[in-house]
């Protein structure tokens, strides 16, 4: 369940990336120029663009909080140090080299 909105996650973030390269900068000038109030006209397009980046922002922070819902349910393990440790029947190996008394 989880993979399934990470990769949706991923995907809007991309779109998001998209939309928001394909925007014409205006340079501090806002509201400035533009010309009728046609459907694919500078202005039209801003629009439309201002509006796909505005869903896909909603989108994304919804995935965010979905998926920090889902990374806390989670039960099993996730370090090696959080594993119980595994019995063994085997003894350690002695270490070779010289043996140093520990005291005299």
């Amino acid at each position: 369940m989880i993979t399934i909105f990470l990769v949706i996650h991923v995907l809007i973030a991309a779109m998001m990336i998209g939309a928001i390269l394909l925007q014409r900068s205006e340079g501090g000038a806002l509201g400035i120029g533009g010309g009728g109030g046609g459907v694919m006209t500078g202005r039209g397009t801003g629009n439309l663009l201002t509006r796909a980046t505005a869903g896909l922002a909603v989108c994304f922070f919804a995935t965010s909080i979905v998926l920090a819902i889902l990374s806390g349910t989670r039960t099993e393990p996730q370090s090696i140090l959080d594993q119980p440790a595994a019995e063994t029947s085997e003894q350690p190996a002695a270490p070779s080299g010289p043996s140093v008394p520990l005291s005299q």
